[in-house]
């Protein structure tokens, strides 16, 4: 069975701890996985929190769990993940990407060549993977918007643009989506726009499902994409 791919806006690491909409969102994509197609054998993720010159696979029978943010609550740091890596997995990654290097984590390299390993790595989903790219559509921190539970005019608008294409899978576009006038403050550092590219690299064609399509605290995305849902 082939399996689904998705993008997630993961958003603040305050999420973890949260019980609202996007969290109960996330809950229902999980049992949709599941009753839908089958439980995956792992999870292949593309995440936005390892930005480094030249890709990496995962390779660690245990992955450690790290705590890259700062100044939230206690319990946020005491929130703890476990989860085996799987070899099996790496070993499938290696052998359709035999030039690349072996490290405890993705690094994430252009915007061309992420879409590019994306198209790579599709046949993974043939064989029980589910492909996962975590990052935003707009993440600016240093424009937060403490008081603002919605999102500013450029998140807006630059979120809408990516949508509008995301949904005419017209992928040009958006791997060269810096031309677009409010690149600059939705994404002005490529780690969390980048999963993006991942995931439709290994989605060719298919036509995706959004959800959690919010923005929050002024320069934030929430907005996500299922693709394969319904094509199985």
């Amino acid at each position: 069975m082939k399996l689904p791919v998705i993008f997630a806006g993961h958003g603040s690491p305050m999420i973890a701890l949260e019980d609202n909409e996007l969290t109960k969102e996330f809950q229902k994509i999980g049992e949709r996985v599941v009753s839908e197609f089958e439980k995956p054998k792992a999870i292949l993720s593309f995440s936005a929190h390892w930005f480094t010159r030249g890709t990496y696979v995962q390779s660690d029978p245990e992955p450690r769990q790290a705590y890259d943010m700062y100044g939230f609550p206690k319990e946020l740091y005491e929130v703890q993940y476990h989860p085996k890596g799987c070899q099996k997995l790496t070993d499938d990654i290696l052998a359709l990407l035999p030039d690349i290097s072996i490290n405890d984590d993705w690094g994430i390299e252009g915007p061309q060549n992420a879409y590019d390993i994306g198209k790579a790595l599709a046949p993974l989903r043939e064989k029980g993977y589910l492909l996962l790219g975590s990052g935003n559509i707009v993440h600016n921190l240093r424009r937060l918007e403490w008081d603002n539970p919605n999102g500013s005019p450029q998140a807006d608008r630059f979120d809408a643009f990516i949508t509008g294409l995301v949904k005419k899978r017209d992928n040009e576009k958006i791997i060269h989506y810096e031309d677009n006038p409010d690149a600059a403050y939705a994404a002005p550092t490529a780690d969390h726009f980048l999963p993006l590219l991942y995931t439709l690299g290994a989605a060719q064609g298919e036509k995706p499902e959004i959800f959690n399509n919010v923005r929050n605290t002024g320069s934030l995305s929430m907005t996500g994409y299922l693709f394969g849902f319904g094509e199985k």
